[in-house]
């Protein structure tokens, strides 16, 4: 982690890293993200890249804190939501089906690209 790359100037963002150390690690561990995780959607790219999953720091604490034990539930349950919609819109329905071939090109620090399907089966960018 490094905090949503918040704790330097001009370092990148976690998701901008993440690729590099999912080819050097290979398959030798599995790698969970951890910063700059804020939705759903943030977690399933994280998971197309190749990360076995995602640690949530500050979403679940502010949940908690405004509206206790039903603010993390719905939390939770909009992430869920945002990403069961997003795999629909990638034309996927199991995790294990979420590649990179599903994301946009990494640029320099930048998020990568969700992108979905259209009727006709054509990838485009969101």
């Amino acid at each position: 982690s490094n905090h949503g790359a918040r704790q330097l100037d001009s370092v990148g963002s976690t998701i901008s890293k993440l690729p590099a150390i999912i080819d050097a690690a290979g398959k030798q561990c599995e790698i969970y993200m951890d910063g700059g995780v804020r939705d759903g959607i943030d977690v399933l790219k994280a998971v197309a890249v190749g990360a076995k999953g995602v640690l949530v720091g500050r979403p679940w604490v502010y949940a908690l804190a405004s509206r206790g034990e039903l603010g993390v539930v719905d939390l939770f349950s909009k992430w869920r939501e945002e990403i069961t919609h997003a795999m629909a819109l990638m034309g996927v329905n199991k995790i294990d089906e979420i590649n990179r071939d599903l994301l946009d090109e990494f640029k320099a620090d930048s998020k990568p690209a969700v992108k979905r399907k259209s009727s006709s089966n054509k990838v485009k960018q969101d």
